[in-house]
């Protein structure tokens, strides 16, 4: 189980991460392309999310891997799964059905939770 842990906490770390900081350093312009909702969000909350996300990310894998209040990371890969509720939501109030990836990282962060919660 803890194998499996770090695996799923790995790739949703690697990808939040990713996200997170695309989200910090690039443009509004540079984030259209990969991202249509960021007209219908003021930048700054663009920027929250990703301060958010890279949070998250560390969440997941610093308190497992010190040891240090290991509650935290079940309490990340809750609160992924919650922003990915609201990344459906936005998703599919600006018409966009593209939500398999959203669906994808809502059950790698459940099935995250699941194996946080035996560490």
């Amino acid at each position: 189980m803890n194998i499996a842990y770090w695996i799923a906490a790995g790739f949703l770390s690697l990808f939040y991460l990713y996200a997170g900081t695309m989200k910090l350093i690039r443009s509004r312009d540079q984030l259209r392309p990969m991202m249509a909702w960021v007209d219908r969000m003021p930048l700054p909350v663009v920027r929250a999310l990703g301060t958010v996300e890279i949070l998250g990310a560390t969440g997941l894998i610093l308190p497992p891997l010190t040891g240090v209040v290991a509650s935290l990371a079940p309490a990340a890969a809750i609160g992924f799964v919650s922003l990915q509720i609201g990344a459906v939501a936005v998703h599919l109030t600006i018409g966009d059905r593209r939500i398999t990836l959203n669906l994808a990282l809502i059950a790698t962060a459940a099935v995250t939770i699941w194996l946080a919660t035996g560490l």
